[in-house]
């Protein structure tokens, strides 16, 4: 990967280092790289979220060419990806088709191009023969490899192509810039962006079914509260951690969870006290010392201090709430608040 170049059309700025989707560009292309059996970065060596091997050209600054020689001398692999560190949406799945290309092909390389159907020399994997030939072959013509063009060295060899004009999307201005941090924020890459954000951050490299864990928000969040829906969630990961840890064990805590908050929910629309038993009220005696003959509507009144006033009005039985505890006070239904909307490394490779 070469990363240090002086970034002109930036106005010098420190390129590798400058974030879309909270992470930095450089970080973004590792991420890509994750089959590489070594991972070589030509420039000086800065904090990564991946072990990197670090390299120069010498001098630094001498270009492109003199950069891809100093890293290929830290490599014994047959196949090589070469890639430039600005590069916010290239992909293992890109990585992986560039590799396939190459073995396919029998070509010397093969290289992505862009919208307009440019070669990308640096988002491309190569047969590492081929480059240290044609390397040898431009230090012996011109004595030294500072300051060659990369098409020097590509014109020389038999490529094939891949068109791809989103992964071959690099950032050279700052137009380029706002443009990817723009997309990346788009309906339909927001999540997937954010995802892989968080699991680079924390170090995980874990492929879950994401529909799964929304879809068990949205139960907990409808079936018992809004706040229950990211604290469930936790609580699976947790759950999963604590076991097998893969994506198995994620989606079974899932399942266990989801049906907790189903059956929660249930009890709200079919938590009523049952109907009490129909058929005449048991006849009941007269104990000793009772009058037999005492008039029911006396019986029936309430007893009530000396002197005290009513507020029920003639007539009237006084009121009583049905199925509520005495002496507790009444709470909001469960699942009152509204809740969210549901919606294999190549052994033989080197980035």
């Amino acid at each position: 990967m070469l990363a240090g170049g002086a970034a002109r059309r930036l106005g010098g700025a420190d390129k590798p280092g400058l974030r879309v989707g909270g992470r930095p560009l450089l970080d973004r292309v590792l991420g890509a790289c994750a089959d590489a059996r070594t991972t070589v970065v030509v420039a000086d060596p800065r904090p990564t979220s991946r072990p990197v091997r670090w390299a120069r050209e010498d001098p630094p600054g001498a270009g492109p060419v003199a950069a891809l020689d100093a890293g290929l001398r830290h490599t014994t692999a047959d196949a090589v990806v070469v890639l430039s560190a600005d590069l916010p949406f290239l992909e293992v799945a890109t990585v992986r088709r560039l590799l396939t290309a190459l073995r396919s092909s029998g070509a010397e390389g093969a290289l992505l191009t862009d919208a307009d159907g440019r070669d990308q020399p640096l988002v491309a994997a190569y047969r590492a023969r081929a480059l240290r030939r044609e390397l040898t072959a431009l230090a012996k013509e011109h004595g030294s490899l500072t300051g060659l063009p990369l098409r020097r060295l590509t014109a020389a060899l038999d490529l094939t192509r891949v068109p791809d004009p989103v992964a071959s999307f690099d950032c050279d201005t700052w137009d380029d810039l706002v443009t990817a941090r723009a997309r990346i924020r788009e309906h339909g890459h927001v999540l997937d962006e954010w995802i892989s954000a968080v699991k680079d951050e924390l170090g995980i490299d874990l492929d879950v079914d994401t529909g799964i864990l929304l879809d068990l928000a949205r139960d907990a969040a409808h079936g018992v509260a809004r706040p229950a829906a990211p604290l469930t969630t936790f609580l699976v990961g947790y759950a999963a951690a604590r076991g097998k840890g893969g994506p198995e064990a994620v989606a079974e805590a899932a399942r266990k969870a989801v049906a907790l908050a189903l059956r929660w929910a249930d009890e709200e629309t079919s938590g009523a006290a049952p109907d009490a038993p129909s058929g005449p009220a048991p006849e009941t005696k007269p104990g000793p010392g009772t009058d037999a003959t005492s008039d029911p509507a006396l019986e029936a009144a309430p007893k009530s201090a000396p002197g005290a006033k009513s507020d029920a009005s003639p007539g009237t039985k006084p009121r009583t709430e049905t199925g509520a505890i005495p002496g507790a006070t009444p709470e909001a239904a469960p699942g009152s608040n509204p809740g969210a909307p549901s919606t294999t490394p190549h052994p033989d490779s080197t980035a």
